[in-house]
């Protein structure tokens, strides 16, 4: 069986998205995701690509057909908009669909699979989804589909995003829901090409989590999130100190952890599912 897969992740974030993640202190969406790719297939070769850069292109002398899975990651940009950084990155899923390479991520990336293959997505009227989504519970397909194998049917997962599918493509189906939002997660076929994607980020742990609140913490207090500054920035310091010193019983509670959530082989089924039951089995049909 063929082993070290090579990756390309698409990291769907802007330049001044990714620097106001490092001024925060967060670690880059790119490199959140090679680190559990590296993680869940130790030995991958992963090239991270910029498509919201202007002239972004993959590494020199690479090509698409040279990548076996490709991975996108989440980003703050809002793709029901002409913003001239998205309509490149729907472009290159459309290539990725009809060059029918694997492919699989989080947030931003469920919409893109959507929109590149019909779709369609908009804001979520019941407005952000932040920190954790609480008992999100696999559909019917969802039990049924290789992506699940081994996941409970209801979870908790780390989440944020202000926008949701809307109308499924052809060939699109609903793997998983919650209260909050219809769509948590779709697989998509479409071309001969397959798009597995989650809404939340199995790639965070609680310090990114942490890292993001405070990055967002004045948006989120202007949503109601949180009353003020100060107890934006109690939540931040409970979720950093929990992850340094997981046996505080009390944090657990404050914070109401799944402890599911905290276990990254839990947290990362869905992505070593993908890469053994997608990436590995198309790796060896094409070589």
């Amino acid at each position: 069986m063929p082993q070290n897969p090579r990756f390309l992740v698409v990291d769907g974030y802007a330049k001044e998205g990714r620097e106001g993640l490092r001024e925060g202190g967060a670690s880059t969406a790119g490199d959140l995701y090679v680190k559990m790719l590296q993680q869940q297939s130790p030995g991958a070769h992963c090239d991270i690509l910029y498509p919201a850069d202007p002239g972004a292109s993959l590494p020199t002398g690479a090509s698409l057909a040279q990548y076996d899975g490709i991975a996108w990651t989440g980003s703050s940009l809002t793709i029901h908009s002409d913003d001239p950084k998205v309509v490149p990155q729907v472009a290159f899923a459309k290539a990725a669909y009809e060059a029918q390479i694997p492919s699989f991520g989080s947030c931003w990336a469920a919409q893109i699979a959507v929109v590149a293959a019909g779709g369609r997505c908009a804001v979520n009227p019941k407005d952000r989804e932040m920190g954790i989504a609480r008992k999100i519970a696999l559909t019917a397909e969802g039990r049924a589909h290789p992506m699940y194998e081994g996941k409970k049917a209801v979870f908790d997962a780390f989440i944020s995003h202000d926008d949701e599918i809307t109308h499924l493509p052809p060939n699109g189906q609903i793997l998983a829901s919650n209260d909050w939002t219809a769509v948590q997660a779709v697989s998509v076929t479409h071309k001969g090409g397959a798009f597995w994607a989650i809404q939340y980020h199995p790639e965070y742990d609680l310090h990114e989590m942490a890292r993001l609140c405070y990055c967002r913490k004045q948006k989120l207090v202007d949503k109601g999130f949180f009353l003020n500054l100060d107890d934006a920035q109690k939540y931040v310091d409970m979720l950093e100190a929990l992850h340094q010193d997981p046996s505080r019983k009390d944090l657990w509670w404050l914070l109401g952890i799944d402890h599911d959530i905290m276990n990254a082989d839990i947290r990362q089924a869905e992505v070593k599912n993908w890469i053994e039951r997608l990436v590995i089995p198309t790796m060896a049909r094409r070589r």
